[in-house]
């Protein structure tokens, strides 16, 4: 039976497990997809804490962690076009992606460019398509200066690459240990940790244009108070403090032609997905303790064998 890595219970690493589930079956809009790789992202492991919009439906569980893979489609289900059975496409599952098959509707589904690696495309439909909607939704001139928290995680990396390929100066906050790395990318650091505020007001004595939020808490306080116009304090981390501060959550758009645009943009040469660390599936809970502890730097991913 086809492997696939779970939580049995809500909790700590302790309720992960490796575990064989039947093959999914694809439902009208949907298509069966052998999976080659799948993205791991931070909401990952909260989702085994319980994490969860207030009042939202009961996780079925075991649960499959991930929400973004890439793979060959295996099967096809009623009402489904454009898509056939071999094609090799890219999106966001049904019900998590750490397996070796998976269920992805169509909505959300594009086809892999020939150019783009499993790896890279399984990067792209959360933390990249996040990244793409929160700069657009941002609509900033070039010359503009945007401010990033948290910028040298996943979607951090992908909105600092895509604001400074669209013109716009890019301040990132993140840890010392990622200074030349964000540096590397267009972007003036500041190092997070305390008296953030001051640094900043040091890095951007004039304020900013925007704030793209990746952190919360007290991390966002700080950076809103470079800000004259709470409309441009987006955050994807703390819909709370956002809306204390004036500002909103990211808008997501969820559909495949974001998708098409992310990957457009690697196959230009304007995005990197930077997969800097891959664990095959039997090692998924390694994966995930990289990205829960914090040591993540660009993306990590987990590959299936084919």
């Amino acid at each position: 039976m086809p492997k696939a890595y779970v939580f049995t219970r809500y909790g700590g690493p302790e309720a992960e497990a490796l575990v064989e589930l039947d093959r999914p079956t694809p439902g009208p809009g949907q298509v069966l997809v052998a999976v080659r790789a799948a993205g791991v992202n931070p909401v990952d492991w909260k989702l085994r804490t319980g994490y969860g919009p207030a009042g939202g439906p009961a996780r079925e569980l075991p649960a499959v962690f991930g929400n973004e893979v890439a793979g060959v489609v295996e099967e096809v289900g009623a009402d489904v076009t454009g898509f056939a059975v071999g094609d090799e496409v890219f999106g966001n599952p049904v019900a998590g992606g750490y397996a070796e098959y998976t269920l992805l509707p169509v909505a959300v589904t594009a086809h892999k460019p020939t150019e783009l690696a499993y790896p890279d495309a399984a990067t792209l439909p959360v933390a990249a398509a996040t990244a793409y909607d929160g700069i657009h939704q941002l609509a900033l001139p070039s010359g503009a200066t945007l401010l990033i928290t948290g910028a040298g995680g996943g979607v951090g990396v992908a909105a600092t690459q895509i604001a400074r390929a669209l013109g716009v100066r890019v301040i990132a906050v993140a840890s010392d240990s990622k200074k030349d790395f964000v540096e590397s990318l267009g972007a003036v650091h500041v190092p997070s940790g305390p008296d953030l505020a001051e640094r900043l007001r040091g890095a951007a004595p004039d304020g900013v244009d925007a704030v793209f939020d990746l952190v919360g808490g007290e991390v966002l306080e700080a950076a809103a108070t470079l800000l004259t116009d709470p409309a441009k304090l987006i955050t994807a981390a703390d819909r709370r403090t956002v809306a204390r501060l004036g500002g909103v959550p990211v808008e997501r758009a969820r559909n495949a032609a974001v998708l098409d645009e992310v990957a457009k943009l690697v196959v230009d040469g304007k995005l990197k997905p930077f997969v800097t660390q891959t664990f095959p599936l039997d090692r998924a809970g390694e994966a995930l303790r990289t990205v829960e502890e914090g040591h993540a730097r660009g993306k990590i991913v987990i590959e299936v064998g084919a």
